[in-house]
């Protein structure tokens, strides 16, 4: 690992990183603002609503986004076997894995908030301490993926800050349409 990508602790307990792992923390934490912006002042109820034609709620993407990127980091430590093989999933599966864009009744914008910023500095800590970013697994069976492709931890990072950046932008339409309340303008 080079100087500039040596890690500490800033102040504030999260992992400070240099180089690229700053850029790629940076611009992650400013998709994730976005995507939690969205949701200021709601209560569990307006989380839920569905404000466009489609499933989507801003609970749900909040808690979509948080599986993704618990994923992805599992992806990070432990291969393909952290991911289910997705060509194998019974309707079973799809179904419990479209409530993971839902804000259940039981479930609260709160607590899908939290559990967002756990892995959040979970993410951020195995960013700023992997030892390689150019360190490689082959991706899960899925219909979406090549066959026989591989991701680096690299690829993985800017593949949980496209998913945060295209579901904050879904939020944003989705708050819009809720209450009129924009993230930018």
């Amino acid at each position: 690992m080079s100087g500039d990508e040596s890690t500490t602790r800033e102040q504030s307990g999260r992992p400070a990183a240099g180089g690229e792992r700053a850029d790629l923390l940076e611009a992650l934490a400013k998709q994730r603002h976005f995507l939690r912006f969205t949701t200021r002042d709601l209560n569990d109820e307006q989380a839920r609503s569905r404000t466009t034609a489609g499933e989507l709620c801003l609970g749900g993407l909040i808690k979509h986004v948080t599986e993704v990127e618990r994923g992805w980091g599992d992806f990070v430590l432990d291969g393909p076997s952290a991911l289910p093989d997705f060509t194998q999933m019974t309707e079973d599966d799809w179904a419990r894995r479209e409530n993971g864009f839902r804000l259940l009744p039981e479930e609260t914008l709160a607590g899908v908030l939290a559990d967002y910023a756990d892995v959040a500095r979970r993410t951020d800590e195995l960013v700023a301490t992997v030892p390689d970013l150019d360190a490689s697994w082959p991706l899960p069976k899925a219909p979406w993926f090549e066959a026989d492709a591989r991701w680096s931890v690299r690829r993985v990072v800017l593949h949980i800050v496209a998913e945060t950046a295209q579901h904050a932008g879904h939020a944003d339409i989705i708050r819009e349409s809720l209450d009129g309340a924009k993230s930018m303008g």
